[in-house]
């Protein structure tokens, strides 16, 4: 456990926010990108060598990657002062079993993890904490059993729960050379396969199903993929041809991390005054640095500059209609700017995020509700009415993209309370010292 994550166990529950007095004027430096944090680290395990990835993000959801890499036979050199991993890849080849790996609470490792079968006998098994065995596995499974692997659900005190965790994996290498995946539930049931593939002796043919969600995320997946000299491109809007040849070692650096950025810039548009990010550029790969765009569509000042973004509130926001099919992480947070612009907002097209750590759609309209906020849900999304946050106590339901957004309404409005704050451990430990040093008084920076 890192000392931030401990500094986390011991907050108090709730935690309390206070508001902020005046406007904001802060420069945050953030941790690592989770998603390329994750992408990076199995791209390098499965590397001809050794590969140093810097900035490197250490809070639950990595370290549950960590761990089942170790457990696979990886070389890990891990320096958490300095935010470095050196990896000694193994070339493209998995060990066999038996091999029990612990994804905790991390979806991405689960899914991700489970896709390193193909590349071994096994058997591995793939289980996680009580939460992660909800979520689906079934898109991940479907590909797998169609190039050969074996998979089995496992019974732990009940019946086997078809499409979820526990399983055991076998019988890799992988048969198959196309396989098809459902691409309308979970982008990283495709990421998955594709940073295994290049490792395949013939590579890999996706051909996706049912459309898309979150394609940044994918084009995410490639870019690191390339970073590592694999050759995988889309030759479609529906499929992506993965060559063979694997991955060479590398030296990487991780981006600061887009989602957790939404959480200090939507805070500058609640708040008023300036909040800029550093190391997060307009040429980022992540999909949600769009989250930016979006705040400037609610009435808050951009400004990109060649090694940060800066978001200045103004006087008023206005609610908007949009899409968020492509961010969907960022959605909780535009609940809660949503809650001092003028006029109601829409968020669409992420009907899928009912299926993420909690049902998203379902948890935000009830806490915003709680909070004395007007809120309903849609098939696809939620509508959010402009209002005065109540002193309440926010759920956060093992979920910590719910306790970094609704903190944000405690920072405009008195007596907000977030139960649970330990959970923002999984993406973020640091999350809470960033939410007080935004405080701080002007010019000063936080980190």
């Amino acid at each position: 456990m890192t000392a931030e994550a401990a500094g986390v166990d011991a907050l108090p529950d709730p935690y309390e926010v206070h508001p902020v007095e005046g406007r904001l004027d802060a420069t945050v430096a953030l941790p690592g990108s989770k998603s390329l944090t994750n992408r990076a680290l199995v791209a390098a395990s499965l590397a001809d060598g050794v590969s140093r990835l810097d900035h490197v993000l250490f809070a639950d959801d990595t370290e549950a990657m960590l761990g089942c890499l170790a457990e696979l036979g990886v070389g890990l050199r891990v320096d958490r002062r300095a935010e470095r991993v050196e990896v000694t890849g193994n070339d493209g080849r998995v060990p066999a079993g038996p091999r029990h790996l612990d994804a905790r609470l991390s979806g991405t490792t689960a899914r991700f993890v489970a896709a390193l079968a193909l590349l071994g006998p096994g058997p591995y098994r793939l289980d996680g904490s009580e939460p992660l065995r909800r979520r689906p596995m079934d898109g991940t499974f479907e590909a797998l059993r169609a190039l050969g692997t074996r998979v089995t659900e496992l019974a732990d005190g009940g019946a086997p729960a078809p499409g979820h965790l526990p399983v055991e994996l076998a019988g890799g290498p992988a048969t198959g050379r196309t396989v098809a995946v459902a691409g309308d539930v979970s982008s990283q049931f495709l990421s998955g396969l594709l940073l295994a593939a290049p490792c395949l002796p013939a590579g890999l043919r996706v051909e996706i199903t049912g459309g898309l969600v979150s394609r940044p995320y994918v084009d995410m997946t490639l870019a690191v993929m390339a970073g590592f000299g694999a050759r995988a491109a889309w030759v479609d809007e529906a499929s992506i041809e993965v060559g063979a040849g694997g991955y060479r070692a590398t030296t990487w650096r991780v981006e600061p991390d887009a989602s957790a950025a939404s959480y200090p810039l939507a805070a500058a548009a609640i708040c008023g005054g300036r909040v800029r990010v550093e190391g997060l550029t307009a040429r980022s790969t992540q999909g949600d640095v769009g989250f930016v765009d979006v705040l400037a569509r609610m009435g808050a000042s951009i400004t990109w500059r060649a090694d940060a973004v800066e978001v200045e509130g103004s006087a008023t926001l206005h609610g908007i209609d949009v899409d968020l099919a492509d961010l969907s992480d960022t959605a909780q947070t535009l609940a809660a700017v949503a809650v001092f612009a003028e006029g109601p907002t829409r968020v669409r097209g992420i009907g899928f995020i009912r299926r993420k750590e909690t049902d998203r759609i379902a948890a935000v309209v009830s806490e915003l509700r709680r909070c004395g906020i007007e809120a309903a849900e849609t098939d696809d999304g939620f509508v959010v009415h402009p209002g005065t946050p109540h002193p309440a106590t926010v759920r956060t339901y093992d979920d910590h993209r719910m306790a970094m957004s609704f903190a944000l309404l405690g920072l405009r409005a008195p007596g907000i309370r977030i139960a649970d704050p330990g959970c923002v451990a999984k993406t973020f430990p640091g999350y809470w010292t960033l939410l007080e040093q935004l405080r701080m008084a002007p010019g000063e920076t936080s980190g």
